[in-house]
């Protein structure tokens, strides 16, 4: 009889676990600095099935929610991706970056001493319903047949054009200048980025991303979804039971 570890390496070796190859969707809590592909990968590796993919790309300094799709879920990847997002995070204010986030240095800084509560409720208002809104250069957005952020990079100059999106929901949950916290909930296609360099603009001192958390899709939430070491440790358990029944 072979030890159970090397009955899971038999396992590992086969054609992924079955329950992955006719399809699954997965909850995944994206962990700091994992870019989406990373977590893709690493589904791929675990299971040892290579149909994987995601529902929503989250930057890497962005966590929460990812939605995973395997074998046959990958057809209904487009489904969960037109779906509602709902956010949460942190704006700076008094600066802005070139990519609009925390991936290049503040710059142009501005005194934002003036800003008051009300400005930010007010504020909000502009951006909710259906609006037009320009990507970041520094986006995956295909220019010429190249991501917009690949020539961005480059030094070329990149114009994006405005897209229109929906915001049902902004609103400011905390002030704790130039820290401002809030909750987003928008249409697939927003960039919360861009929201965070519009909101500065109407406020007069600009501002960018610090914080990004994705804690809804459609009727899917981040409480329910499992961290990256989670979801290791139920793979494991599963290669287990097949190496005990096989």
């Amino acid at each position: 009889m072979l030890p159970i570890f090397a009955k899971i390496k038999q396992v590992q070796k086969k054609e992924g676990i079955p329950e992955f190859l006719e399809g699954k969707l997965l909850l995944i809590d994206k962990p700091l600095k994992w870019t989406s592909f990373d977590v893709v990968k690493k589904v791929r590796i675990l299971t040892q099935v290579s149909k994987v993919g995601h529902a929503g790309t989250l930057d890497p300094l962005a966590t929460g929610l990812l939605i995973i799709c395997t074998g046959a879920f990958t057809k209904k990847i487009n489904d969960y991706m037109a779906q509602e997002k709902e956010y949460t995070g942190s704006f700076t204010l008094g600066a802005t970056t070139p990519t609009y986030d925390l991936e290049s240095q503040p710059v142009n800084f501005r005194n934002y001493d003036h800003v008051t509560a009300d400005m930010l409720r007010a504020a909000t208002q502009k951006f909710v319903g259906e609006i037009k809104q320009v990507p970041p250069i520094h986006s995956a957005i295909k220019k010429d047949g190249k991501p917009a952020y690949k020539l961005a990079r480059q030094g070329r100059e990149v114009v994006m054009e405005p897209r229109t999106i929906l915001i049902s929901e902004f609103e400011i949950t905390e002030m704790n200048l130039p820290i401002v916290k809030f909750r987003v909930v928008c249409s697939t296609g927003t960039y919360i980025r861009s929201l965070a360099y519009d909101f500065g603009e109407e406020l007069g001192c600009g501002a960018y991303l610090s914080g990004l958390r994705r804690t809804r899709i459609g009727e899917y939430k981040v409480e329910n979804a499992l961290s990256i070491e989670q979801f290791q440790e139920m793979v494991l358990r599963m290669k287990e039971q097949m190496a005990q029944n096989g």
